[in-house]
C-alpha cells in the first residue's frame, strides 16, 4: 500500500518517505532552524529532535526516556534483545559482561581474519568493468566477520541478510515479518546453544554467553542469551555494511577525496571518523515515560522519541561546517556510536572493519565513480546505508 505523502515535515513527518530516504539532511536542517522538535501522529505519535543538544539529553535520561521499546515500527509486535532494550537497574550487569569480545585487544586479534575476507571478496571483483560494492562487498564484510565470531558457517550470510532486512526494514511496517524473523532467529540461536552444551562449549561468541556470568555469579538465563544473540546478529551487521557502504559511495562521488586517501592512506582512520560523523548508519528511538518538555516542546506519555545521532552529527551549533564532508577534520565528537548507557559496545570491531575495507579496496580498486546508468538506493527505517551502490571500475 502506496504511503500517505508528508503534508509538513514538522508536524507530519515519516522516515520512510522517499525524500527522507534519497536525503534525510536538507530536511533535518529546515527543522533545526524552524521546528527543532517535530512531531507526527504516525506511529500512534513519534517526537524527532534534530540538535545535538537535545539529543544527547534524550539519551542521557533513561528515567524520563525509556529504552524499553527502541525501534520506530507500526503495531504493537516488540522485540527483546537486551541490553539495548533495557533499562537502569537491569541494563548494566548484562551490559558488562558483553563487552570482553568488543575491547580492542580482543578486536585487534580478529583484523587479520578481516583482511583475508577483505581480499578475497576483492579477488572476484578486481577483474570487472563494473560491480556493486555495497551487494558485491560491503555487504559480506560484518556478515561473514560474525558467522566467524559465532562459529557458524559463513555460508549462513544470506539467510542473515534476508533476517536483517525483515527485521529492520518489512518489520516497521509488517509485524507479520518481524515476529517471522524473530522466530527463525530465535530457533536457530537456540540451536546453536543446545549444540555448544552438548558437544562442550568452543572458542567463539555462543560459548563465550553460556560461560558469561552475571556480577551475582549466576549464569545468563536462555531468554538473555538468545537476545544478546539477536542483538549481535541485527546490529552488528547492517550497521556496519551501512557505514562501509556510506564511505565507498563518499568516494565514488567525491574523486577528489578519494584520489587523496590513495596517496595518503594514514589519512584512512580520520577519514572513517568524518564518515561516521557525516553519514552516521544509526537511529535508535525511546519511549517517553512521562509528561514532560524537551527543548521547549511538550512531550505526551507512551510516545515515542526518535533519537537521531545522525542529526546531531549535522548540528552546526556543535560542529563547523557541519554540512561539509572533511576527511582531514581535526575536532571530532561525533556521536554515530550513540550516547549515554547504550553507547555501542560494538564501536572498536566496526571501526576496524571499516578501516580494513576501506584500505585493501583502495589499494587494488583506486579509481572508480558511481555508475549512473544502474538505479543506486538507500535503505528505508533505523539504520541508513546504500543497499544497491553499482560503480564502474577504471582499467589498470
Amino acid at each position: 500500500m502506496a504511503r500517505v505523502p508528508v503534508a509538513d515535515w514538522s508536524s507530519d513527518w515519516d522516515h520512510l518517505d522517499p525524500a527522507w530516504v534519497v536525503d534525510p539532511y536538507p530536511i533535518w536542517q529546515q527543522l533545526r532552524e524552524t521546528c527543532p522538535v517535530a512531531h507526527t501522529t504516525r506511529y500512534r505519535g513519534v517526537y524527532f529532535p534534530t540538535r545535538y543538544g537535545d539529543i544527547r539529553d534524550v539519551a542521557y535520561d533513561p528515567e524520563r526516556f525509556s529504552s524499553r521499546r527502541v525501534v520506530i515500527r507500526e503495531g504493537d509486535y516488540r522485540v527483546n534483545s537486551p541490553p539495548i532494550t533495557s533499562d537502569p537497574p537491569e541494563h548494566r550487569p548484562m551490559r558488562m559482561a558483553l563487552i570482553p569480545p568488543f575491547t580492542p585487544q580482543a578486536v585487534a586479534k580478529l583484523e587479520p581474519q578481516t583482511r583475508i575476507l577483505c581480499n578475497e571478496l576483492i579477488d572476484r571483483i578486481i577483474g570487472q568493468r563494473h560491480c556493486d560494492a555495497a551487494v558485491d562487498y560491503a555487504q559480506h564484510i560484518p556478515v561473514r566477520l560474525i558467522a566467524h565470531m559465532l562459529g557458524i558457517p559463513a555460508e549462513q550470510g544470506d539467510q542473515f541478510r534476508t533476517w536483517i532486512k525483515m527485521a529492520l526494514q518489512d518489520g516497521i511496517t509488517n509485524q507479520a515479518a518481524l515476529k517471522q524473523a524473530e522466530e527463525e532467529i530465535s530457533a536457530y540461536f537456540a540451536e546453536q546453544i543446545t549444540k555448544r552444551r552438548g558437544d562442550g562449549p568452543g572458542d567463539d561468541l555462543v560459548s563465550f554467553l553460556i560461560k558469561a556470568r552475571l556480577p551475582d555469579g549466576e549464569p545468563f538465563s536462555d531468554r538473555q542469551v538468545l537476545g544478546a544473540l539477536r542483538l549481535l546478529l541485527v546490529a552488528g551487521i547492517d550497521t556496519t555494511w551501512s557505514a562501509i557502504g556510506s564511505s565507498i559511495w563518499h568516494l565514488a562521488t567525491h574523486p577528489g577525496d578519494r584520489e587523496r586517501l590513495v596517496r595518503e592512506p594514514d589519512l584512512i582512520p580520520g577519514a572513517i571518523e568524518e564518515f561516521l560523523r557525516a553519514y552516521a548508519p544509526v537511529t535508535m528511538a525511546r519511549e517517553v515515560v512521562e509528561d514532560g518538555e524537551l527543548g521547549g516542546c511538550p512531550m505526551r506519555k507512551g510516545e515515542m522519541v526518535l533519537l537521531s545521532f545522525p542529526s546531531a552529527n549535522r548540528d552546526p551549533e556543535k560542529f563547523s561546517d557541519a554540512g561539509e564532508v572533511r576527511i582531514d577534520r581535526k575536532e571530532n565528537p561525533h556521536v554515530a556510536f550513540g550516547l549515554g548507557i547504550h553507547r555501542c559496545i560494538g564501536s572498536n570491531l566496526a571501526r576496524m572493519e571499516m578501516r580494513v575495507a576501506l584500505e585493501e579496496w583502495l589499494k587494488r580498486i583506486p579509481d572508480f565513480e558511481l555508475d549512473s546508468t544502474r538505479p543506486m538506493t538507500w535503505s528505508e527505517g533505523t539504520v541508513r546505508g546504500p543497499r544497491l551502490l553499482p560503480i564502474t571500475i577504471a582499467p589498470r
